[in-house]
């Protein structure tokens, strides 16, 4: 086999030869090795990216499904990177002293604090209720903070003495201290304020104690649902219901509805809007609008929400049936007087009332007036008796009682129905969570129609819920007609809407409105914690990203000593062609040399 001498590139001793290769076959094996490991990491990629995407998933639900199953068990008093929280919701009815805990944030800025309700250690929710309201120290408010001693002194032997001092109080007034003069409340705030540090020894000061108003305990209760269904989480997108996600690039939050005994309210998030309104409803939609930032760094929009929030007083379902009965009265006594009639004067002749069940009697009473009713059972005119009292406008963005409401968008949005929404739909129907217009309409429609004799007998067979009694029973259609036209009609949810959901409980457990509060009153507090993180992870950084793709690197390495494998052939390959070319001259200049020299013969 021919061989190709290359002594000018080494020194003498070095001598070598490669044999011949032809450079067809070098290209085509080059080529093919190439291929082949090009083939071999994009396999690889595949794999590596089908599995990371598969895995990922299961792993955040089996992580959210530990920390559901851990919000259920005692809390970890001797765990040190624990902090609490004390909020007391002072109610109209009662003061509640709730506490809170959560664990070090995890650094993560797009994460707020994961605040959980503190639990003992039977595992049941460290809350304590007092009676009656604050509002009843009105003429004595220097025994305000004798009132608070009971649920303080509760909470101070459920939190760690050594976390006394760092654990936050807030002392928060609701609908029974609003409805006294400013003075008055002023006075019972002062006292608290005196006099609890004094005995307690919580990161307590005059701004943590306050009465907040309607619009505020509205956002605190969306805060707190929204919370409790993970719709802050903005970087987790593995849940089937986060797909539909706001223009920001965020999930999207849900809307509540509460309808109380007394009291309608409804909040929802609303994007930035650039229409122009005209004067008088941009005025109002200032008023009703609320803007915050949940986040701990204001320069941060992330966590920036802007919600609509308005409570009704009156349109609860209670409150309903006592306007509704005085409209009734008022209008039988006024007919009778114009046409001369007798009706529901007396049992014998009363007023066929639409909104109770088939047979059900019953008397309303106002001062001295009388009206003697009967049930007739019709659901749908008891909707029509029902309308007016919606004290709706003729302006197309007016809802209940003529007051603005921000336009919804019920393509790409979601509702929560909590108290009656739940107990309309749910006590006597069994038809709670997502809610169906038509067959609640249905289903109401059949109940208000069925004599006062078989419902009971129904509900002493315990075919209705546990939570069902006989006022449910006898309320039930009105109640439900009410919830009906509230909605449909007052808030103008389509009559085929398929994204509310009736609900008491959220993964079994009650959502107050106080969780909403301490998440906003500490949103600040993850600052510290995001420094220090960020300090830790200046100096682990590149040690960890030199392990995370490792076997990249690999293939990555193997694939360059290829390539210089191959690129060597290559210059090989150059420097035979260019040595055979110079060699070519001086083969011809000796053969023209030396074969005529020995064709010359040489004399004697």
């Amino acid at each position: 086999m021919a061989g190709i001498s290359f002594s000018y590139l080494c020194p003498a001793s070095w001598y070598f030869t490669v044999p011949t290769v032809s450079p067809f076959l070098r290209q085509r094996v080059a080529f093919l090795g190439l291929f082949f490991i090009s083939c071999l990491l994009l396999l690889m990629l595949i794999i590596d990216f089908r599995h990371w995407s598969a895995s990922l998933p299961r792993d955040r639900q089996y992580e959210r499904y530990l920390a559901r199953v851990g919000e259920l068990e005692a809390t970890d008093t001797e765990d040190p990177n624990l902090n609490y929280g004390l909020v007391v919701d002072c109610g109209s009815s009662g003061s509640r002293i709730f506490v809170y805990f959560w664990p070090r944030h995890n650094g993560n800025p797009h994460d707020l604090l994961d605040i959980k309700q503190m639990r003992d250690r039977n595992s049941q929710p460290v809350v304590k209720k007092i009676k009656p309201g604050i509002s009843a120290m009105a003429d004595t408010p220097e025994h305000a903070s004798d009132y608070l001693r009971p649920l303080l002194s509760f909470a101070a032997a459920h939190v760690p003495v050594k976390k006394h001092k760092e654990t936050p109080l807030y002392i928060l007034c609701t609908a029974g201290m609003r409805l006294l003069p400013e003075r008055k409340q002023l006075a019972i705030l002062a006292d608290l304020v005196k006099d609890l540090p004094l005995e307690f020894d919580f990161l307590f000061s005059q701004s943590q104690a306050e009465v907040i108003s309607g619009k505020q305990e509205g956002v605190y209760a969306w805060i707190g649902i929204n919370f409790v269904l993970g719709r802050f989480d903005h970087e987790d997108e593995s849940d089937a219901e986060a797909t539909q996600e706001l223009a920001a690039g965020r999930r999207r939050t849900v809307g509540i509805l509460d309808m109380g005994g007394a009291s309608l309210q409804i909040a929802y998030e609303v994007p930035t809007s650039t229409s122009v309104l005209p004067a008088k409803q941009e005025e109002a939609a200032k008023i009703l609008l609320a803007e915050f930032n949940l986040g701990c760094d204001v320069q941060h929009t992330e966590h920036v929400y802007r919600v609509y929030v308005t409570t009704f007083l009156g349109f609860g379902g209670n409150f309903a049936r006592q306007r509704y009965e005085d409209l009734v009265l008022n209008e039988t006594l006024n007919k009778n007087r114009l046409l001369g009639q007798k009706t529901g004067l007396s049992p014998d002749n009363p007023f066929l009332d639409p909104c109770l069940p088939v047979g059900l009697t019953d008397v309303v009473e106002r001062n001295s007036q009388v009206l003697h009713v009967r049930g007739r059972g019709d659901w749908v005119s008891c909707g029509a008796m029902l309308n007016p009292l919606l004290a709706r406008s003729n302006t197309s963005q007016a809802s209940l009682n003529g007051i603005y409401q921000s336009p919804i968008d019920f393509n790409n949005s979601e509702f929560y129905g909590f108290s009656e929404f739940f107990y309309c739909t749910e006590d006597v129907l069994r038809i709670g969570g997502r809610y169906h217009g038509p067959t609640f309409a249905k289903a109401a429609q059949d109940y208000c129609g069925m004599a006062w004799s078989v419902l009971t007998q129904r509900f002493k067979n315990g075919l209705f819920s546990s939570h069902a009694d006989e006022h449910r029973l006898k309320y039930q259609c009105f109640k439900s007609a009410w919830m009906y036209q509230v909605l449909h009609e007052g808030f103008h949810f389509p009559y085929d809407y398929p994204n509310l959901r009736t609900a008491q409980l959220v993964y079994d457990r009650e959502v107050q409105w106080t969780l909403g509060a301490i998440l906003y009153k500490t949103r600040f507090l993850p600052l510290r914690d995001l420094r220090q993180e960020g300090v830790r992870q200046a100096h682990g950084s590149w040690f960890r990203l030199s392990f995370v793709y490792n076997h990249y690197l690999f293939f990555a390495c193997i694939l360059v000593v290829l390539l210089a494998i191959v690129l060597y052939l290559l210059r090989l390959r150059r420097i035979h062609h260019r040595e055979t070319r110079a060699s070519a001259p001086l083969d011809l200049l000796w053969l023209e040399e030396v074969v005529p020299m020995m064709g010359v013969q040489v004399g004697p």
